[in-house]
């Protein structure tokens, strides 16, 4: 029997070993081994079970002295001693002994400059489908040449820690070791944890080159322009760079070098819940053979899908190849950017729809990351509450924000990109009483930030949020761009602006290390 060099982990006496298999044989081994079944139109679909999305709780990391001044510790990066790590890691390989190990190599960055090479080792074969849909497939020569990996990630759901034993918070734990080049997952079925673990590492790695890592979608239009799209969940991101008149260069994760803008990874991984055919036909059209569906409701007799249902979870996944999208850049590069976009969703209906920001601003609101839940969402919320996460992604930054913010300043500087925040949120009041902004609004916005057509207006500084507003803007009713004008109260206006202003500022004192530049180009209450 091959083993592929398992041994090296510890995985002495495996049953099997199966290394990159095709979509064919993975989907074969999972319903196999009864891990999911198929729907009407191919997918494979899996319930994760207790676990159905990342838990940020359970993740630590090794503190070895050769890294512990380089990590940015706290809630995020919660250290874990080296001889804990090694017992769990000991009892992890031990359990895996006399089972189905499935492994893919791939790759990570599609620029050949700054590729990582990945091993990921799974107890489930739906979880290796999901990690080869999700990174870069190699050819077969290039996994003839592969090598020694740079960095290993280990899933195995069924071994499950015990806290009072391991001094893990629950039977879960996310391990990152940067000393050893390597992470555990124990515990969680749910994949997103292999690919965010990926993520994590890239944001380590990278800086040390001159990347500056980035959780973002990014397109690239006809004439080879790029544009970068900040944004938590709910702004509108995945539906704003999916753009039938640009390529898509990929969703979620990408590198900024010196050359230009490239993924880090070969799929997506696309929320479903309310999906339809109508608002996301890119997404619809990509849930087929060889996609991995996470915890969406089937029906068990037609086997079509009821996405409107989030009895199991409202964090409904489908993960799958970036070319299973019409548009897609292959490979995931495009040129250095000339726009970045920051999408926020304001709830409280106060913020600019679209404003300019130079690069200290730019600098701020990234670091901020801000946007709002709504009211009704979680209980207890009657009212939007504030939502912050640094630098847009504060569960994957194993370093300080203000690196990242600095690489960011940098690359402002040297590319010259124009950087916009657009707000698709609420206009004419907060929630409950204004309206969204409408899409085709925010479109117009978008394309106009894109076509550089948003340069050669005028504008005008915000009073209270510290950004330049323009007086105009192509497709979109004048009236609209200075929000205070279409509040009926604007006594009611300034009140609810000065109070979003205090809680931006409130947020970025805890950034010890950020420039007095970067902190004094922000909102002024």
């Amino acid at each position: 029997m091959n083993t592929y060099g398992i041994e090296k982990l510890g995985i002495i006496n495996p049953k099997a070993v199966y290394r990159n298999l095709g979509t064919a044989e993975l989907v074969e081994k999972a319903i196999e081994r009864k891990e999911g079944k198929l729907s009407n139109k191919g997918a494979l679909v899996v319930n994760t079970g207790k676990y159905t999305g990342r838990s940020p709780d359970d993740k630590f990391v090794v503190d070895y002295p050769s890294i512990h001044d380089e990590i940015a510790w706290g809630k995020v990066n919660v250290p874990m001693a080296p001889e804990v790590f090694d017992k769990i890691y000991d009892k992890m390989v031990a359990y895996l002994q006399n089972r189905e190990i499935f492994i893919f190599d791939g790759f990570a960055g599609a620029d050949p400059k700054y590729t990582k090479r990945f091993r990921i080792v799974n107890e489930m074969a739906s979880q290796n489908l999901f990690i080869r849909d999700l990174l870069i497939r190699p050819t077969a020569e290039e996994l003839e040449s592969f090598g020694e990996a740079d960095f290993t990630i280990i899933a195995a759901p069924g071994f499950k820690c015990s806290p009072q034993i391991d001094g893990t918070n629950s039977e879960a734990a996310i391990l990152v070791s940067f000393e050893k080049k390597l992470v555990l997952i124990a515990g969680s079925q749910y994949a997103g944890e292999i690919k965010k673990s990926v993520f994590s590492v890239m944001n380590y790695l990278l800086p040390k080159e001159g990347v500056f890592p980035m959780h973002c979608s990014a397109n690239i239009g006809k004439d080879g322009d790029t544009a970068l799209f900040f944004g938590l969940s709910g702004t509108g991101k995945t539906t704003l760079s999916a753009d039938p008149d640009r390529m898509l260069i990929g969703d979620d994760e990408h590198g900024w070098s010196n050359d230009g803008v490239f993924n880090f990874e070969g799929g997506c991984y696309a929320k479903c819940i309310d999906l339809t055919e109508e608002k996301e036909p890119f997404i619809w059209n990509a849930i087929k053979f060889g996609a991995l569906v996470e915890n969406v409701v089937m029906d068990d007799t037609t086997r079509e899908f009821d996405f409107a249902d989030n009895s199991l979870t409202e964090n409904t996944r489908v993960g799958y190849p970036v070319d299973f999208i019409p548009n897609a850049a292959i490979p995931g590069i495009g040129t250095v950017p000339n726009a970045v976009v920051f999408l926020t969703a304001d709830a409280f209906g106060v913020l600019p729809p679209v404003a300019k920001l130079d690069k200290n601003m730019a600098m701020f609101h990234f670091v901020s990351g801000y946007t709002s839940k709504l009211a009704g969402t979680e209980r207890g919320i009657t009212e939007p509450q504030t939502t912050f996460s640094t630098c847009f992604g504060a569960p994957f930054l194993p370093l300080d924000p203000s690196v990242y913010a600095k690489m960011l300043g940098e690359k402002i500087d040297a590319s010259g990109a124009s950087v916009y925040l657009i707000n698709t949120g609420w206009s004419g009041g907060p929630y409950g009483v204004g309206k969204r902004m409408s899409l085709k609004y925010t479109r117009a916005m978008v394309t106009a930030a894109l076509n550089g057509e948003l340069d050669k207006v005028g504008y005008e500084l915000d009073p209270i949020f510290n950004v330049f507003v323009p007086v105009s803007c192509p497709g979109v009713p004048s009236e609209i761009l200075n929000p205070r004008n279409t509040w009926e109260n604007k006594d009611e206006y300034d009140v609810a602006a000065k109070k979003l202003a205090v809680r931006f500022n409130d947020n970025f004192k805890k950034y010890t290390h950020m420039p007095q530049e970067i902190v004094d180009a922000g909102p002024k209450a």
